[in-house]
């Protein structure tokens, strides 16, 4: 059986998708940023909780507090890029949760209204919804560059606060010159999948 989405939007989202690691100087508008959003935000996430956040980091001064908290072999891309998001889980998600799951507004409370269990349900869900935005970058025509060689604790406390854990940072933009590494292996479908 082969899949439904045309073949080249399949390239375009997956097969010759890479993580890049060197972009123009072609600026990312906020309507592409918006556009990005309004595609990924129906992606799934339990209870619609919706935790992740995305801190877009525009501003030189902004720029160069970020780049001092990444790994030293990032920090030339993060410079270099022309838009950075910083993606985040908001551990107070809770409190959209009457608006967002309105069929069982209780849910804030009966499931979450203890710290702990919404930091796992957002780390998990804003995982989700990062993978997502990646993919919305991509169907946007550009290139992410999704890193998590970075200051985890410093990126919080320059950029965030103590209610959002930063999951990671991605570099988005049109690729330039050697954008692309080799691609690694994969698994294959029989080292993955098994039936019980």
């Amino acid at each position: 059986m082969s899949l439904v989405l045309d073949p080249a939007a399949q390239d375009l989202l997956f097969r010759e998708a890479r993580t890049a690691n060197t972009f123009t100087d072609e600026p990312v508008t906020e309507e592409q940023v918006q556009a990005i959003y309004d595609l990924v935000k129906y992606g799934p996430t339990a209870f619609n909780q919706s935790p992740l956040r995305i801190t877009l980091v525009r501003s030189p001064e902004a720029r160069e507090r970020l780049v001092a908290l990444m790994a030293e072999g990032n920090q030339p891309k993060t410079a270099a890029a022309p838009l950075v998001a910083i993606l985040s889980a908001d551990n107070e998600f809770h409190e959209e949760l009457p608006a967002l799951f309105p069929h069982f507004p209780q849910a804030k409370d009966v499931f979450f209204s203890e710290r702990p269990a919404r930091e796992g349900a957002a780390a998990l869900n804003a995982a989700l919804q990062a993978a997502y935005f990646i993919i919305g970058v991509r169907a946007a025509g550009l290139a992410a560059g999704p890193m998590t060689g970075l200051d985890f604790e410093g990126v919080r406390k320059e950029f965030l606060d103590d209610d959002h854990t930063p999951l990671m940072v991605v570099n988005i933009g049109k690729p330039g010159p050697d954008a692309w590494y080799p691609r690694s292996p994969r698994l294959a479908y029989e080292d993955v999948v098994t039936t019980v």
